[in-house]
């Protein structure tokens, strides 16, 4: 089973008509719109275990409704689509990497990804696979791309905001044989599709702005080729990395309200972003909707939006735990894409190469206005 049944979406509908109808089923008399969870560790299976469902570590209607939905935003219109869910999004990543390569392979990974990566790769050098790494920005992984058996892309990179071009890494990538995996968790399928840039995987964590009110741990992988989804189906297995019913189900309900989180929290974002670029201090700003912005050009190249998160860096640690006390409207906390605004000192986890005022602001759905003034008046209090 996989996203590719179900409703159908209007021919040429918007991403708001998409979200709300996104992994529905057939509608039948009676029957609710969105069925609820099943709670299902087996199924009645007399005879030969074939079918749909036979064990709940395997499949599970809940999430083939939510991977119907995810498979459509990803990949509007396209029926040769697959995608699994997973427990969490490291669940995912993990699965991909270690479902793709083996002893021997070499692998291509953002030196400024994100925080778990570096515990990724002391598990992949483990099983006798080469790890390197280069920058997202100015396409540096390009650099060390020869030979590689996969190529791992984080676009926008996370907390950094850097953006390579994923058509130049992937064209390049597939001229040399690798495998392209693009880290959609900041854009969002309403940001970036990167499958229609050429990747083999788009992988993402359903964490953060997909579903939206930080009460779901979630994964997915997307992707085209039926041996490669065959070998993340049978990784997902093994491990038993799967998502609970009830995560699944919350997931797919929050999906309805996507498109308008994306455009509330994403004006919101440009905003702040603007705000904070134009305060007296150089705060180092970076948001790849900003004109300005060393990434823009790239990113409006292959970005339908840019995200909810800004990042920029006060002159010290100090100084930036001073403004997050400051905020009244803004939670100090960590991931990003809730409808409530967060922010952090990324570098009190130790993982990130920040410097110790380098602040991460995800930005939710309060007003614009309250959200600009709360951050204006927590930076002037926080100087002083």
């Amino acid at each position: 089973m996989s996203g590719r049944q179900g409703q159908t979406p209007v021919p040429g509908a918007g991403d708001g008509t998409r979200v709300v109808r996104a992994g529905l089923p057939e509608p039948v008399k009676y029957e609710p719109t969105l069925p609820g969870p099943v709670f299902a560790a087996h199924y009645h299976l007399p005879g030969e275990p074939t079918g749909a469902y036979t064990y709940g570590r395997d499949e599970n209607p809940t999430w083939t409704h939510l991977e119907r939905a995810i498979g459509g935003l990803e990949a509007p219109g396209e029926s040769d689509v697959e995608t699994l869910v997973f427990a969490s999004g490291m669940a995912a990543i993990s699965s991909v990497l270690f479902s793709q390569l083996r002893s021997g392979d070499a692998v291509v990974l953002p030196s400024d990804g994100y925080q778990a990566l570096p515990l990724v790769r002391g598990q992949l050098e483990a099983y006798g696979i080469e790890v390197r790494t280069a920058p997202t920005g100015g396409d540096a992984q390009l650099r060390v791309l020869e030979g590689a058996r996969l190529l791992w892309i984080e676009t926008p990179s996370n907390p950094g905001l850097d953006v390579c071009d994923v058509r130049r890494l992937v064209e390049e990538a597939h001229a040399r044989g690798a495998l392209v995996a693009v880290d959609n968790t900041l854009a969002t399928p309403l940001g970036q599709r990167p499958l229609e840039l050429g990747a083999d995987f788009s992988v993402a964590s359903g964490t953060k702005q997909l579903t939206g009110h930080g009460d779901v741990l979630l994964g997915y992988v997307t992707g085209r080729d039926p041996e490669a989804m065959a070998a993340v189906r049978r990784w997902r297995k093994i491990v038993g990395a799967i998502p609970g019913p009830m995560e699944a189900w919350l997931a797919h309900r929050s999906l309805a309200t996507l498109q308008l989180r994306v455009e509330r929290q994403n004006a919101t974002a440009l905003a702040v972003a603007e705000a904070l670029q134009d305060w007296p201090e150089d705060l180092a700003v970076r948001y790849p909707g900003l004109p300005k912005d060393p990434s823009h050009a790239v990113a409006a190249g292959q970005m339908r939006r840019f995200g909810c998160v800004v990042s920029f860096t006060l002159p010290t640690r100090a100084r930036a735990e001073r403004f997050l006390e400051e905020l009244r409207l803004v939670d100090d906390a960590t991931s990003f894409g809730g409808v409530r605004s967060t922010a952090e000192r990324r570098g009190r986890w130790g993982g990130d190469d920040v410097p110790e005022g380098f602040i991460r602001m995800s930005v939710g759905a309060e007003d614009t206005e309250d959200l600009v003034a709360d951050v204006l008046r927590a930076l002037e209090a926080s100087a002083r």
